[in-house]
Order: structure tokens, then C-alpha cells, then sequence
């Protein structure tokens, strides 16, 4: 005779209440990991190697504080990075503005101005000006990114650029860029 199959033990996380196998899936695994290394090791053997290597770089931290390690020896690191839910990597916003033409009903256009919000501008107040500058409707809106921007009314990129330097003069010359043909060139 075949034996009576056993039921299957499932191992359950006290911090997220999943399956252990699953809280990678869940809310938040970083809360899990400490109760993860401890009790199913087994499940994720990254988990424990990450760990060693986070003791290491504070140990290099503390060395070189204390003045033992020479900087040279550490990476340094080029841009800051921010670490989202799930491990995703946000770069920082690189301080840029970024203006796009954009044509609609074969002959209108809107040109959409992206970033004055990185140097301290407000976009109600941008708006404003801009629509009175050109005579034109702007307003402010999410764009596709969930992130704000100004739509101006026409194609008014022709001297945009002065407009925002002399009334901004937070804002370089430098740091505008126009996307003409799906590519960002310089506005200098």
C-alpha cells in the first residue's frame, strides 16, 4: 500500500504574515529581512551575504572616520540614489529644463516646459507670466510622468530660452534643453 502523504508545513513570517517564500511580494521587505536571516536563512541566501557586506562597508565607514583607511580606497559616489519599495533605484533629479514642442490638429502647437520647479520656481506664478509674455492660455499640469509641468499655448520656443534666463536668473543658460526630434539638444 502507498503511504498517507503528509501535509505540507508552511512557514509564515510574523512580521508581514505571508509565507516566507512570499515576502519579497509583500508590503515591505525590508521589515521582513531581520526575521527572514534568522528563521529561514534557506529561503534567501542573498539576504545573509547582503547583510555581511553592509557590516563590512560600516566597518570601512568607522575605519575610515577614524582616519585609518585613506578615502582613495572607497568608491565614491557619483550621483545620490534613493532606494524605492522593492529595491527599485530613484536617481536624483538632475536640475535641467526641458522644453518640448508639440504639434496637435496638423497646425497648433503647444509647447510644454518641463524642470522650472528644481529651481525654486513657482509654476502658478510661471504660468501666469508666460501667458501674458506670449498672449497666450498656460497653465499647469501632470504631465505623463505625474510630475508637473507648464503648457503654453503656440509654438513660442523661439525665445523661450531669454525669456526664462532674464525673468529666472536662477535658471543657467546651460541647464535648458529643447527635444527636437525625440533627442535633447542644448538650448545655447
Amino acid at each position: 500500500m502507498a503511504e498517507k502523504p503528509q501535509p505540507v508545513r508552511v512557514l509564515y513570517c510574523a512580521v508581514c504574515s505571508l509565507p516566507a517564500e512570499y515576502c519579497e511580494f509583500g508590503p515591505d521587505l525590508e521589515k521582513c529581512k531581520p526575521w527572514l536571516i534568522q528563521n529561514a536563512p534557506d529561503l534567501y541566501p542573498d539576504l545573509a551575504e547582503e547583510l555581511n557586506s553592509k557590516e563590512a562597508d560600516k566597518v570601512g565607514e568607522q575605519l575610515q572616520s577614524t582616519g585609518i583607511s585613506s578615502p582613495a580606497s572607497s568608491a565614491p559616489k557619483a550621483e545620490e540614489v534613493k532606494r524605492l519599495p522593492g529595491g527599485k533605484i530613484k536617481k536624483k533629479d538632475k536640475k535641467e529644463v526641458v522644453i518640448e514642442k508639440v504639434v496637435r490638429n496638423k497646425r497648433k502647437c503647444i509647447t510644454t516646459v518641463k524642470g522650472l520647479e528644481l529651481f525654486g520656481v513657482k509654476l502658478s506664478d510661471a504660468s501666469k507670466k508666460l501667458g501674458k509674455k506670449f498672449a497666450t492660455g498656460a497653465s499647469v499640469v501632470k504631465g505623463p510622468t505625474e510630475k508637473e509641468q507648464i503648457d503654453v499655448q503656440g509654438d513660442i520656443s523661439y525665445d523661450i530660452v531669454e525669456f526664462i534666463t532674464d525673468t529666472w536668473p536662477d535658471v543657467p543658460e546651460t541647464a535648458i534643453f529643447f527635444i527636437e526630434d525625440g533627442k535633447k539638444v542644448p538650448a545655447v
